[in-house]
């Protein structure tokens, strides 16, 4: 049985002793979360972070800001769908809390690449392959077993978790200051890094240990194990991923169309799959009235594109309603969209061949990965050596780059290295090759 009473908290991390609401606020305490993420810096940062396809470009595609607009509204739309079934329980009949279900789910879904640094997720394996092989693996022997894992298993998940609890310097107790529940749904792999041997996913570092735990006993999470750490999880986090997946594998088959890497033939067979001729006939019927409303092809792919993903957020919703017994005391993670029925499923299979095949193995793709691999591994060992040998005048000239946020308040070598590791996977994909070509002499700044 889900303890909602427990899962849905209105308490604020660093605000514990404060009332969370403000009498006169008519947004609620969850719809605030939503607001704290989207005014911030680092939200806005995402503008200039690549998702998959390079930017900029004289097509506009994805980013890791439209990226997280979409999946917010996908996810609210979950939510929604599930507090309209959980409403009809007499159970749970008086928990009002059950309808902050979808902006909680939204606003998670707004924060969660946050932790993603510059260049998509070549960005991620480059600066764990910098420890893991690079010239950081020579600090392996200066911190500790688990800190280690840290950073050669490098995870934007767990460095979402940490930009949003973190107490940068200068920065208030608590981040982002948001409620346990809403930074609970954010975290999609909830044990440390000692256990992700085989998939490299885990949800916080060392340095938040504490502040998960924190939060994962207040809500009352089904612990696992304690050493290494390991609960369960929440149970809205698997609304949180399955509306990432709806919008990545769908909206990535439409920039790939735009980019002309699939025709307009291929990109329609490929969204027409997910109906069932006999089920969807009325379905099909008016899809097929609506495209002869228009000529342009983007517009078409865009009409079905959109039905292909209402088809999948009724059906992940659906899924979640008929497993929500398992989340209390199943200990395997299971994907909503493991569990798609036919035709979404084999269509869904069909859409990761070929993405596999034709969008995450185009040139571009591939240059901006190896771009990304050589830009952020001389970042990496610029700053950490400017910041564990500060007495060099390159050392001095170098620390002066770094923004105060980032200065190093812990004195240990993991919060030496850590404190760089937040500096580099902060920047856009812009930020990091002009400062790239600038330290290395590739380029020299003008004086505007």
């Amino acid at each position: 049985m889900v303890k909602w009473e427990k899962l849905i908290a209105d308490r604020r991390l660093g605000l514990e002793d404060r009332s969370v609401q403000e009498a006169d606020d008519i947004r609620s305490i969850f719809q605030r979360d939503y607001d704290r993420i989207i005014f911030s810096s680092p939200f806005r940062r995402l503008q200039d972070k690549t998702q998959v396809f390079p930017l900029p470009g004289s097509i506009f595609v994805h980013n890791r800001l439209t990226h997280s607009l979409e999946v917010a509204s996908v996810g609210r739309s979950l939510g929604n769908l599930v507090t309209a079934d959980l409403k009809t329980d007499p159970a749970l009949q008086g928990l009002n809390i059950i309808g902050e279900i979808g902006a909680i789910v939204s606003a998670a879904c707004l924060a969660h690449d946050l932790g993603n640094p510059p260049f998509g997720h070549s960005g991620e394996s480059a600066i764990a392959d910098f420890f893991k092989r690079g010239n950081g693996s020579k600090y392996e022997n200066d911190v500790t077993p688990f800190q280690w894992t840290d950073f050669t298993r490098f995870e934007g998940n767990a460095n979402a978790f940490r930009v949003l609890t973190h107490q940068f310097a200068g920065k208030r107790k608590g981040g982002f200051a948001l409620t346990y529940s809403t930074l609970a749904s954010i975290v999609k792999y909830p044990f440390e890094s000692a256990l992700s041997e085989g998939k490299a996913k885990f949800g916080f570092f060392q340095s938040e240990k504490e502040l998960f735990l924190q939060i994962a006993s207040q809500l009352a999470m089904v612990r696992v194990s304690d050493n290494p750490v390991s609960y369960m999880r929440h149970p809205l986090v698997y609304l949180v991923e399955a509306a990432d997946d709806i919008c990545y594998q769908i909206m990535d088959v439409e920039d790939a169309h735009k980019l002309k890497i699939l025709t307009y033939e291929e990109t329609e067979t490929l969204f027409l799959e997910f109906f069932d001729v006999a089920e969807d006939l009325q379905l099909l019927n008016n899809i097929e009235v609506n495209l002869n409303l228009v000529s342009d092809s983007n517009e078409r792919i865009a009409y079905l594109r959109a039905m292909v993903i209402g088809k999948l957020t009724k059906a992940c919703a659906a899924i979640f309603i008929s497993r929500m017994d398992e989340f209390s005391h199943s200990e395997k993670i299971t994907p909503l969209f493991d569990s798609l029925p036919e035709p979404a499923k084999g269509a869904m299979a069909k859409i990761r061949a070929i993405s596999l095949k034709k969008i995450y193995h185009d040139r571009s793709v591939i240059e901006i990965e190896i771009a990304g691999y050589k830009i952020l591994g001389t970042l990496l060992e610029a700053f950490i050596t400017a910041v564990l040998e500060p007495g060099s005048f390159l050392s001095k000239k170098l620390l002066m780059l770094i923004p105060s946020q980032y200065e190093n308040t812990d004195e240990s070598m993991y919060g030496k290295i850590q404190s760089v590791v937040d500096f580099v996977s902060g920047m856009t994909d812009l930020f990091a090759l002009n400062l790239y070509r600038k330290i290395t002499g590739m380029e020299l700044p003008r004086i505007a």
